[in-house]
């Protein structure tokens, strides 16, 4: 057997190809991460774009639906932006200011009321004989305010020294400032030259492609933008309605901190599936400082409401839209929490929706191209049938036979 020494240079470049990637596979992770922190203000302003665009048309459409010179475009798209920048940060705003006082004050309450409620538990166990009496005297005798202070002081200490946390916090929020600021310059950028951005993209992918992988890429990337855009509308949408029935419905039990509950479950369930039952915990741990029976109230209620939200409410608003089956979601949302975390429970759904539609029609069009060769193919193995006349006249086509003349007799 003769070897192509073409093959055997192909196959040896590769094992090394493998080889270095292997050997320097630290180096080239540490590489990537360095270029990704780099460029993550601008897909962080990508996205803050991208969400605050669906705003801003919709601004456009609804305040100056008339503007036609390029003068009067402009001034409409820098007033919109405006609007949609300013919408989104009073919602963050708002739901900041409910929620986050009202949870620490429910954190420093709890904390207060630990040792009162270890007393509690240790008052249970001996009323029902569930352990020794040795071992509840020794727990009586413990001091549980003093032991949950050190246990403070402890898990506080134990983080580093004052001076190198105040630099960790500092440097951490600086950068993220620094990080946001880039990222919402960049946004804005973006925002107020959309079009020119747009044409500017598609003139160098038709210069540098074949117009079949332009056409195809543009299909693609249309289907994805159809898809995203549907989910964030839905998902909002979806958010607010759940955010105010659980108000409303705690409002009628009389269950504590109504308002602040239903602004956190309305902003957690914007993450899909997931979403609600992680407000739902934080809830039931503040309503659990002022009362267990109200705490369970509460998540007897939550459980309800998150079905008929699932049954009745997601896949009219959300899955509708989406085209995207339950099961296909609920996958989505574990494989990118697992992958990315919460970003991955935001990204899953749309992105799963894009692939399922994407495969889905394709899959149509290749039926549609099969069926006429199907038909056709059954139209050339039929057996032509022989039509028999039950005419008992002959055809006109068929010629009469000749009668033969009788030969005279000698």
């Amino acid at each position: 057997m003769k070897l192509n020494w073409k093959h055997c240079a192909m196959l040896g470049v590769t094992v090394f190809g493998v080889f270095v990637a292997i050997k320097l596979w630290p180096a080239a992770l540490t590489l990537l991460g360095g270029i990704l922190g780099a460029v993550s203000p601008l897909f962080a302003g990508f996205a803050v774009a991208y969400v605050v665009n669906i705003l801003m048309s919709k601004y456009e459409k609804i305040i100056f639906p008339r503007a036609k010179s390029a003068r009067a475009k402009k001034l409409a798209r820098v007033l919109c932006m405006v609007l949609a920048f300013v919408t989104f940060a009073a919602v963050v705003a708002l739901v900041i200011m409910l929620v986050v006082p009202q949870l620490w004050d429910c954190v420093t309450l709890l904390v207060n009321e630990l040792p009162d409620a270890i007393r509690a538990c240790i008052a249970w166990v001996e009323r029902f004989h569930i352990l020794p009496e040795d071992i509840i005297a020794t727990l009586e005798k413990i001091d549980w305010r003093s032991r949950v202070s050190e246990i403070i002081n402890a898990v506080t200490s134990g983080i580093g020294s004052v001076m190198n946390v105040a630099i960790s916090v500092v440097t951490s929020v600086f950068s993220a400032v620094v990080s946001a600021f880039l990222a919402i310059i960049f946004a804005i950028y973006l925002l107020l030259d959309r079009d020119g951005l747009k044409l500017r993209f598609s003139r160098a992918a038709r210069r540098y492609t074949s117009e079949k992988t332009y056409n195809k890429a543009a299909y693609v990337i249309g289907e994805a933008n159809d898809c995203f855009r549907r989910y964030i509308i839905g998902q909002c949408t979806e958010a607010v309605i759940l955010g105010l029935l659980c108000t409303l419905g705690m409002f009628i039990l009389r269950l504590p901190y109504a308002t602040m509950i239903g602004a956190l479950v309305a902003f957690t369930a914007l993450i899909p599936v997931a979403g609600a039952y992680i407000g739902a915990a934080v809830g039931a741990f503040m309503i659990l400082t002022v009362s267990p029976v109200k705490a369970l109230i509460f998540i007897v209620f939550l459980v309800i409401l998150q079905q008929f939200e699932g049954n009745v409410i997601y896949p009219r608003v959300v899955g509708s839209s989406m085209g995207l089956p339950g099961i296909w979601v609920l996958a989505a949302v574990t494989v990118g929490g697992g992958i990315m975390g919460i970003a991955g429970m935001l990204l899953g759904v749309p992105l799963a929706a894009t692939a399922y539609r994407l495969i889905s029609r394709d899959v149509r069009r290749w039926e549609e191209e099969q069926e006429p060769r199907a038909e056709e193919k059954r139209e050339a193995e039929k057996v032509p049938e022989i039509i028999v006349s039950s005419d008992p006249k002959p055809s006109a086509d068929v010629p009469k036979p000749k009668k033969q003349k009788k030969g005279k007799k000698k």
